[in-house]
């Protein structure tokens, strides 16, 4: 197996764990709040519900923000330049 191959398995495995990390995380810190305020401020056990919404939407949106970023990487590794295509900085 070459470096090349290897790097980029590698950085496919650390997109996945991110995506993995950006599902998780914030559904756990919106619970770990409303945790906090059932024990410390005696609200019901409601909370929870809202909490989870409330999670599960922060989940979605970075987990999409995520999907958009990988979309926009591979879309710059696809784009290929014509030589004959006039630039900016090419006029001639």
């Amino acid at each position: 197996m070459q470096f090349k191959d290897l790097s980029k398995l590698l950085s496919q495995f650390a997109m996945v764990g991110q995506l993995g990390l950006s599902l998780l995380m914030p559904l756990l810190l919106c619970m770990f709040a409303c945790y906090l305020l059932c024990t410390k401020l005696s609200v019901g056990a409601w909370v929870y519900i809202p909490g989870f919404i409330l999670g599960l939407g922060g989940s979605m949106t970075t987990a999409y923000k995520v999907y958009l970023s990988v979309i926009r990487r591979e879309e710059k590794k696809k784009r290929v330049r014509d030589p004959k295509e006039v630039y900016f900085n090419k006029h001639i």
